[in-house]
């Protein structure tokens, strides 16, 4: 379709392609419902690729991104917003463990404009000095604002409780002293380190055909070079964990909450798929184990379930919050006993035929049109293989009773839990 390009697989109308020069992958789905497309670059750099005195840096460069190139930059008037918001697009960016990513929203037939904005910055980022402390602010502002909500103090202390090694111990917004310190030296280093073609997959979806948009890209990023250096990440085996940890967040504000988590697999393991279904079982609907185990019996407020899909092995948790004048160690106790269950017996074929039906129809709701099927495309790569994308029902399905027996029996032991309480402090009036 396009000589600069060579084609790598397809699935449900998703064809992957490679550039012969620099190795940029591109994912292209082509879909007439709407006459919009998003484009959408994945780079392959999260928190997890920080090292300890650098956290935050991912999410530092996010921000930084915004401030443009020589091309593209406020201080011409053609900043990414300026430029492509006049063209109508919905645009920004996000962070995460294992991935950033830039996207625009916009008319099918700007198209081009993203493409040739996000490739001029993938390698023209200009880092001022200045630009540097007036994010640092920013940034400085919007850790404040996370720093008074309890449920998310709790949140980062479980996972750095959790982990003791690895990089997901630390938030992606950074620990405050790394955020204060990081120099604009810092964030070139870690820019050049990851910011390139190779290192990146780009998703193209919507109102659009195939070989030009390959021509597209290999207009605006077939110039750019590989990575000098193989992009390899940083790769941290967290050790086995010796036994249970815990620990308490006090301050503030209502109500207070209760987190159990537990070591679970990489992503793309098998075991993973079940302990997702697990915790649709767990927690969704009013027929769901947590939902008559706490909030039918009045326990608490609210609960919910997750099994996280990370390219390393992340954290399976519950988190629930106490219904007024109930004790934490009362809903811990009915949660454990909810999950013993599970470990002991099993769970039912009508159970799993339920969540099975969920998750078809979660597949539908978040697939509705070009930018959620990106967002879509987005995690799986950053779990590891955009094919999750395509065969999660299907992984799922195949998923037995056996399976989702013998995961719960093998993450959630004693030995690998961490459990986190947010207790309300007590302001006493003079």
């Amino acid at each position: 379709m396009h000589d600069a390009f060579e084609a790598i697989d397809e699935r449900s109308g998703i064809r992957e392609w490679r550039h012969r020069g620099n190795g940029l992958r591109a994912l292209l789905l082509p879909d007439r419902t709407v006459p919009a497309a998003t484009f959408m670059v994945t780079y392959l750099v999260g928190s997890r690729d920080e090292p300890t005195g650098l956290t935050g840096a991912t999410h530092f460069l996010e921000h930084l991104m915004f401030k443009g190139t020589e091309r593209f930059g406020k201080h011409r008037g053609t900043s990414v917003f300026q430029v492509l918001q006049r063209l109508g697009a919905q645009v920004n960016a996000t962070t995460w463990l294992d991935r950033t990513n830039y996207y625009a929203l916009l008319p099918a037939e700007h198209l081009e404009r993203a493409v040739e904005i996000e490739a001029d910055r993938m390698r023209g980022l200009v880092l001022h000095p200045d630009a540097v402390e007036s994010e640092r602010t920013v940034i400085l502002n919007e850790l404040d604002r996370g720093e008074n909500e309890p449920v998310r103090r709790l949140h980062h202390a479980v996972w750095s409780q959790a982990f003791t090694v690895h990089p997901y111990r630390h938030p992606t917004i950074g620990w405050r002293s790394d955020v204060e310190a990081v120099t604009a030296d810092d964030l070139r280093g870690f820019y050049d380190e990851y910011y390139w073609p190779d290192n990146a997959v780009v998703s193209v979806v919507g109102d659009f055909d195939p070989g030009p948009a390959l021509e597209l890209l290999h207009r605006h990023f077939g110039a750019i070079p590989a990575a000098p250096v193989p992009v390899r990440g940083r790769r941290v085996v967290e050790p086995p964990q010796p036994g249970p940890r815990r620990v308490t967040v006090r301050m503030q504000g209502e109500p207070g909450a209760v987190i159990l988590a537990w070591k679970s697999p990489a992503g793309l393991d098998r075991r993973t798929d079940a302990l997702s279904l697990l915790a649709m079982i767990l927690s969704r609907g009013k027929h769901a184990r947590l939902y008559k185990a706490l909030i039918d019996s009045g326990l608490a407020l609210n609960q919910s379930a997750y099994a996280g899909r990370f390219r390393d092995p992340g954290l399976f948790q519950v988190v629930t919050m106490p219904a007024p004048g109930r004790a934490h160690e009362a809903v811990e106790a009915a949660v454990r006993e909810a999950l013993d269950l599970v470990a002991r017996q099993g769970v039912s074929e009508a159970e799993r035929a339920r969540a099975l039906r969920q998750l078809e129809a979660d597949e539908a709701y978040t697939r509705d049109g070009p930018f959620a099927v990106a967002g879509r495309l987005n995690e799986a790569v950053a779990t590891g293989d955009w094919r999750l994308y395509v065969d999660w029902a299907r992984r799922a399905a195949s998923i037995g009773l056996d399976e989702i027996r013998d995961a719960a029996r093998e993450v959630l032991t004693e030995a690998g839990e961490t459990v986190g309480w947010f207790e309300p402090s007590v302001t006493v009036s003079a």
